[in-house]
């Protein structure tokens, strides 16, 4: 367990850091900002999660819609994520050119988003619900961490550009919303049909499709987030 005593992490960056179950004690923390997978949250004596949780459903309702287990529910806020990408995207037609490759405090640029999705598509969706044993689109993103990555058919020295990511995006997004229209409850209750050896996720074995999907809407809805909000830093 690491312990830091006395220390002045004034500026530091945790990037893709676990700090399940850490203590900040006694700690100064001003214009702090955190942004990741966070529950149980305790500020002070307060636990905090559900308050965030609150306001982000306020400002964002499709959230409430790509959580629900109502296959019309779902299909509808695929549709409006869909929108909102075509938005930003339009929006970025306007900017300099070369705007789709540029990064902003290290994040990923809007092409690079756009490939881990292509990614979450082909691991989240078709291996997971439809039980795909096909290899993945070479051109995907996948976080560093993600293991034998060439085994499972991306291509690290890919380097596509926009329009060549957003035609597998249109078809991958066509793929999803006519299976969200036809999909049944009991379909998504049902166990993910993840085939048998290795291949990422490799913790989707156990849950439900009703759950691979939300992990493919939250995907498409968070990063969507994070290039909107890059997209507006670089236009000033």
């Amino acid at each position: 367990m690491a312990t830091f005593k006395d220390q002045d992490l004034t500026d530091a960056e945790f990037r893709e850091c676990d700090l399940t179950r850490a203590r900040l004690i006694g700690v100064v923390m001003q214009d702090a900002v955190i942004d990741g997978l966070v529950s149980n949250l305790v500020v002070n004596g307060v636990e905090v999660t559900s308050y965030v949780e609150a306001e982000l459903d306020r400002r964002h309702p499709v959230r409430l819609l790509i959580r629900s287990a109502d296959p019309a529910d779902l299909r509808h806020g695929f549709l409006q994520l869909r929108t909102d990408w075509a938005a930003t995207l339009e929006r970025l037609q306007g900017m300099p050119k070369g705007s789709e490759h540029q990064r902003v405090d290290g994040e990923w640029s809007t092409v690079e988003t756009l490939r881990h999705l292509v990614f979450v598509h082909d691991s989240w969706f078709r291996r997971c619900c439809l039980g795909s044993t096909e290899p993945f689109t070479a051109i995907g993103l996948a976080c560093e961490f993600v293991p034998e990555q060439e085994e499972q058919g991306l291509d690290p020295a890919a380097s596509p550009t926009l329009d060549e990511v957003l035609a597998v995006r249109d078809m991958q997004g066509a793929e999803l919303e006519r299976w969200l229209s036809t999909v049944a409850d009991s379909q998504l209750s049902a166990p993910a049909p993840v085939p048998a050896g290795g291949g990422w996720p490799p913790y989707a074995r156990g849950k439900s499709v009703l759950e691979c999907v939300h992990v493919v809407l939250d995907e498409e809805w968070a990063h969507h987030g994070f290039c909107a909000r890059d997209l507006h830093l670089l236009g000033g």
